[in-house]
């Protein structure tokens, strides 16, 4: 049986205020959260609704603890763990539903609030964007708009003053934000580490390939770094991004060798050099993306003997570097004994008809770099096709699938067996993971690498040349290298509004993407190094860090001082000219009565006056006179006080007399 209770409730007005703050709250997490999570938050939300109109008691302790230990238990289930990023934020998401069930006071509904702008922060474990931070903002309004209308006296409190208040609250503090911004003390290093699995589930490539794996990441037109050249940009066609080298086979899959560094100069770079800056989106991996080849590179990081950029810790944020990369070189003529061992690596008993067509083109072919030819040669006349949606390829003898039957591919089967058939005719090969191309952003006059430009090519090894770059699928669809993988799928190639055919929508995105570039530039990057350098330009470059966050507090706290008081006597004199805009009215009551209060009459003179002539109004004029008194010549004047007033003149009605 459900009971009343009437000691505390909400109305249902001020309850939809709070279940419309906990939605915006809830909904940036809801796509991540389990179906039983979010259809549990419903649920209590509904209940509270119904709580608020039909004044149903709370449910007891024993009953709210149980739910809280079926809330742990399910989150249990469904992570594994209660702690970490994502167990953490459905836990938080849970308790914020259940919290609903015990607003029995207003410090339950403070606490909500609360909870709710802690939680609301927790987006940015999983994005910093600026359209982001754009919503949290517009969370962050309503949250402090539902504060004040549940701490408002009045029975309903009107929403749109709230609203008013709040973003005007906001822009108060936004000049204190942007100066704690731009100048308290950056340390070198992040303030705390995320949890472990803060950096799952990131796209991006592997550092080990199989069919179909990078046709896969090719459908995402998420951003994976973005370039700033210094001068023109090289042709599209000269822009490989190297990352990971793959270099051992199992048959199915190619995966990466341990990196061993470069540890003295096996290639000859001829200039001139290409200078760029690279932001790089966090993919929890550690290599950097770099022409070829990179003849400088950024600091906490080395260069691989198969020239592959690394960095030396996982990249979990945003980073950002500059590189000088060569376009032309050459290379020692020596390879080792060990490299030349794993360049030629073949699992035993594989894939035996590309073993065969590997030793007759190598009987036609004169030397290595005609046998090159020859299989480019054969990619290009046979009907191969450029597909992002190959047929499945058997486990065993894949490549033989893919020559003789199938000859439908990607990037990645056409570099693979390539690969295998120049090590099956006895020459070094290696397959080269990375990037190729990008589209260009005239807006921001920077290059956009996405997700869907991943691409895998090949390297060979040519006596008196060393490695040397080969591109099957170049041959195959030589549209790809030269403008874009739109180009050459314009059917297959990833959905979304960079890949739009209309100009207006691309001209909308390009320009969406340069905004975000500068929020990433100048927001996210903002720095130790780049805020060193705004204090250098303001002539504090000779300051410590402890001075200046100390000069820092001072100022903050002496601003907030002067503001403090500067408001509270404002809004002291606005409160009593309110006082008064309302005892004026009551007069205008009385003077359309024939009680006109002279102007030397004070309000207690008036008063008498007003009761000697008309009786029956003694009561509420009185009360109506006594609080204006208090109001008008006492301390602060309190708002539940001023609305009373208010109200008691809205409802003082004087009836004319009858003569």
């Amino acid at each position: 049986m459900i009971r009343r209770r009437a000691d505390f409730s909400l109305s249902p007005a001020k309850t939809l205020w709070l279940l419309l703050a906990q939605a915006l709250v809830i909904a940036p997490h809801a796509p991540r959260l389990p179906m039983w999570i979010t259809l549990t938050s419903i649920a209590i939300a509904v209940w509270r609704y119904l709580a608020s109109r039909w004044q149903w008691r709370a449910p007891g302790r024993v009953t709210r603890i149980l739910l809280l230990a079926l809330a742990l238990a399910g989150v249990l289930a469904s992570y594994g763990t209660v702690f970490g990023r994502d167990a953490g934020v459905a836990l938080l998401v849970l308790a914020l539903s259940l919290k609903l069930l015990e607003l029995t006071q207003l410090r339950d509904v403070m606490l909500y609030l609360f909870l709710g702008y802690f939680l609301i922060t927790t987006s940015f474990l999983y994005s910093q964007s600026m359209a982001l931070a754009g919503y949290m903002l517009v969370v962050v309004l309503i949250l402090t708009s539902a504060l004040m209308v549940v701490s408002h006296p009045a029975r309903e409190a009107r929403i749109r003053p709230r609203l008013r208040q709040s973003a005007s609250l906001l822009l108060q503090a936004l000049p204190v934000a942007l100066l704690l911004f731009l100048l308290f003390p950056r340390v070198s290093g992040p303030l705390w580490n995320l949890p472990k699995d803060a950096h799952h589930g990131i796209t991006g490539l592997s550092d080990s390939m199989s069919p179909g794996s990078i046709s896969q990441l090719s459908r995402s037109d998420a951003v994976a770094f973005r370039v700033d050249f210094d001068g023109e940009p090289p042709a599209n066609a000269e822009l490989y991004w190297r990352g990971p080298v793959l270099s051992h086979y199992n048959g199915e899959t190619w995966s990466a060798a341990p990196p061993r560094r470069l540890r003295r100069s096996e290639f000859h770079v001829q200039p001139p050099g290409v200078h760029y800056t690279v932001t790089l989106e966090p993919h929890n991996r550690l290599w950097l993306f770099a022409l070829d080849v990179p003849g400088s590179i950024p600091n906490d990081s080395y260069l691989t003997q198969d020239y592959q950029l690394l960095a030396r810790q996982r990249v979990e944020q945003r980073l950002r570097y500059s590189v000088t990369s060569y376009l032309k070189h050459t290379e020692g003529a020596r390879l080792s004994h060990y490299e030349r061992r794993v360049a030629l690596q073949l699992p035993a008993g594989e894939n035996p008809l590309t073993r065969a067509l590997a030793q007759r083109l190598r009987a036609s072919s004169g030397n290595d770099a005609g046998l090159v030819a020859a299989v480019l040669r054969m990619f290009r006349q046979q009907p191969f096709v450029y597909t992002l949606n190959p047929p499945l390829l058997p486990t065993h003898n894949g490549a033989d699938a893919f020559l003789f039957n199938t000859r439908r591919g990607f990037c990645e089967h056409y570099a693979s067996a390539f690969v295998l058939i120049m090590r099956d005719a006895g020459i070094p090969a290696r397959v080269v993971t990375g990037y190729q191309g990008g589209q260009y952003n005239p807006i921001g006059g920077y290059l956009i690498v996405r997700q869907s430009d991943a691409h895998a090519w090949t390297e060979i090894w040519l006596r008196g040349r060393g490695w040397v770059r080969v591109d099957p699928t170049a041959a195959v669809a030589p549209s790809r290298v030269e403008v874009g993988i739109e180009a050459a799928l314009p059917n297959e190639a990833p959905g979304g509004l960079v890949f739009s055919h209309n100009s207006l929508l691309r001209h909308v995105a390009l320009m969406w993407d340069s905004l975000n570039n500068g929020w990433n530039q100048w927001v996210l990057g903002y720095d130790n190094n780049r805020q060193t350098r705004l204090w250098s330009q303001l002539g504090l470059g000779n300051a410590s860090w402890q001075w200046l966050a100390s000069a820092l507090a001072l100022t903050v706290s002496g601003a907030l001082i002067v503001l403090f008081g500067y408001l509270t006597l404002r809004q002291r004199g606005a409160n009593r000219d309110r006082v008064r805009d309302a005892y004026q009215r009551f007069c205008r009551k009385l003077e359309r009565r024939g009680l006109a209060r002279a102007a030397q009459e004070g309000p207690l003179d008036y008063v008498r006056r007003v009761t000697r002539a008309r009786p029956e109004l003694a009561g509420r004029a009185r009360r109506i006179t006594q609080l204006y008194i208090a109001l008008r010549y006492g301390p602060t004047p309190n708002a539940a006080q001023l609305h009373k007033l208010r109200g008691l003149i809205r409802r003082f009605r004087v009836r004319r007399v009858r003569r």
